[in-house]
């Protein structure tokens, strides 16, 4: 009887390796199929690029390379596209319903200008969704860092309850969201793509507080790449 228990119990191991074999594949079959996400790009400023461009160890380095291939689940749609925008602050320039119109050139005409201080935008994407990707240009009119870039989202639009950050390069709190440990970086016609994770939820908001080039605050467009949560 030793020799067949000594059997049985040498052929277990081998039975899960063989199950993990065929299981693995259909494990793998359920993960959605990804792709490149494709923004259209506004053009480059003809302004040029200032001489004393600002430096420091938080700051991403100005790069003219494309940058590497954002991936994103197959059939990602820019949800913001035409939705309702409000504001912590009336603009002084141009209209909140330009920052989701899909406009974003390096013209004045183009950019909507708030007053200084930290003052945020909030997108009412009209239902929860699964948000993939958020690209924001804040003012390419200029080569610039802004100050204090945060971007959260919430199901509650007072931004009370059940806020998550998905962004915050305010390093020393000024803005009093709390310190973040994300890089400031320059504004381009490539704009920043913000990694979302897949998170459910209805509302974007993003903070601004100035800029190398003005204390006043200014956005030009913001796109969330979702998929529908139904």
């Amino acid at each position: 009887m030793k020799p067949e228990i000594s059997l049985k119990a040498g052929l277990a191991p081998m039975i899960v390796v063989i199950l993990l074999l065929f299981s693995a594949p259909m494990l793998g079959a359920d993960a959605p199929a990804k792709e490149a996400l494709l923004l259209q790009l506004p053009a480059p400023t003809l302004k040029g690029t200032p001489e004393d461009l600002p430096k420091g160890p938080n700051i991403e380095p100005l790069s003219d390379r494309p940058r590497p291939a954002f991936m994103v689940p197959k059939g990602v749609k820019n949800a913001a596209l035409g939705k309702t925008v409000t504001s912590s602050v009336a603009p002084f320039a141009g209209e909140l319903n330009q920052i989701t119109d899909g406009k974003k050139e390096a013209f004045d005409y183009d950019a909507v200008e708030f007053k200084k201080g930290t003052q945020w935008v909030q997108v009412d994407l009209g239902d929860s969704c699964f948000i993939y990707a958020i690209a924001v240009w804040h003012d390419h009119r200029y080569i610039q860092v802004m100050h204090d870039v945060v971007v959260q989202v919430s199901d509650d639009p007072e931004f009370k309850n059940n806020v998550q950050t998905l962004f915050n390069n305010d390093a020393d709190n000024s803005s009093g969201l709390g310190a973040g440990t994300d890089r400031e970086y320059f504004e381009t016609h490539q704009g920043k793509i913000i990694d979302a994770r897949g998170v459910k939820s209805r509302y974007v908001r993003g903070y601004t507080r100035g800029g190398t080039s003005s204390a006043l605050n200014c956005w030009q467009e913001i796109e969330v790449y979702t998929l529908p949560a139904k």
